[in-house]
């Protein structure tokens, strides 16, 4: 299956993601996305991580101005809009329902449909923002700070998990290694950053040891974290003199381990259109080695633009766009949270 022209009606979406600690919100017109805001919030850097209420109480206060700036940008009315698509999990709770509270308080207002989107989903359609007519079926590797999966993608309403992390996700494995390491949250873009000047074989790590496609990060994390603790003890300069080296194996070890579980997904189905996705997809380690392995496997890849890596409201819409060509809609009253179980 392939999306083309015919697919394609006239419609006109506003969509709003509030999964974490990011406010975004876009607008969609005749499957392009043609606006694209992001609020950031930088207060949670000084405690090391997202602490939930404090983004929920910032959605609140940004949400207002991100909605605004995606119309302005997008030279659309609220009166144009066709309908309004919000993320309905997973997510942290609070600030799930700043969203979704406004997206139905404005749906009511305007009399317009609401669309419920999953937000682990929009980000496996990501990739059909830039390129449409990607043919069905695709694996896409999903990787976030909170989600590792192997998706087969048989269409934009029809996914299927063939592994997923039994334990913590890849996102969180480096985020928490950089912490480890004395690097200020978020520290998985500068384990990236280091990493580049950095030999990626100078120390070795233990991976998971999950069956069939899952995954597992846990031992993973305790094997560093005791190996640096260890160096420490004989030399308290050991992070320091050893920084780029250390971040260059942890990266590899980890973009090791998820490319090898990819490629036994690709010859398992025999699906040669793979894609990466999720906020993991910006590392630039990841992109050029899945890129490496693409050429020696004869594979046709995907990857989503930076900005569509990361949470972003337009995924939200994409995703939102193929649920309105099937009705699938929601209802004022809808009070569940999404989560991604197939």
């Amino acid at each position: 299956m392939q999306i083309n022209a015919k697919n394609v009606q006239n419609i006109t979406l506003l969509a709003i993601e509030s999964s974490c600690d990011d406010t975004a919100a876009s607008i969609i017109c005749n499957a392009k996305i043609v606006s694209n805001v992001i609020a950031n919030q930088d207060i949670h850097q000084q405690y090391g991580g997202v602490v939930p209420e404090l983004a929920s109480r910032a959605h609140q206060k940004n949400i207002v101005p991100v909605v605004d700036m995606a119309l302005k940008q997008a030279n659309v009315s609220l009166d144009a809009i066709d309908g309004i698509a919000y993320t309905q999990g997973p997510g942290l709770l609070g600030s799930l329902l700043v969203g979704s509270s406004f997206a139905k308080g404005l749906a009511l207002a305007l009399n317009k449909p609401l669309v419920a989107v999953n937000h682990l989903e929009a980000h496996v359609l990501s990739l059909l923002i830039d390129s449409p007519d990607t043919p069905f079926p695709y694996l896409c590797l999903l990787v976030s700070g909170g989600h590792t999966e192997i998706v087969k993608v048989n269409s934009p309403s029809s996914m299927e998990i063939l592994g997923r992390t039994i334990d913590d996700a890849a996102g969180e494995a480096f985020d928490k290694v950089a912490k480890i390491l004395g690097l200020p949250y978020p520290g998985g873009p500068l384990i990236d950053s280091n990493a580049k000047n950095g030999d990626p074989h100078c120390f070795s790590f233990p991976s998971g040891k999950v069956p069939n496609l899952d995954f597992s990060f846990s031992g993973f994390k305790t094997a560093v974290l005791y190996f640096i603790k260890d160096a420490v003890k004989k030399d308290a300069t050991f992070v320091e003199q050893n920084l780029s080296n250390i971040c260059a194996s942890v990266q590899q070890n980890i973009i090791t381990y998820l490319l090898s579980k990819l490629k036994q997904a690709a010859l398992q189905t025999k699906i040669k259109h793979i894609a990466i996705a999720g906020g993991v997809s910006a590392n630039l380690g990841l992109r050029t080695e899945f890129l490496k392995m693409a050429k020696d496997q004869s594979w046709t890849t995907y990857i989503p633009k930076l900005e569509y890596c990361t949470d972003n409201a337009a995924m939200i819409a994409m995703a939102a766009h193929f649920k309105f060509l099937d009705h699938n809609m929601a209802s004022l009253g809808d009070g569940s949270f999404a989560s991604f179980d197939r």
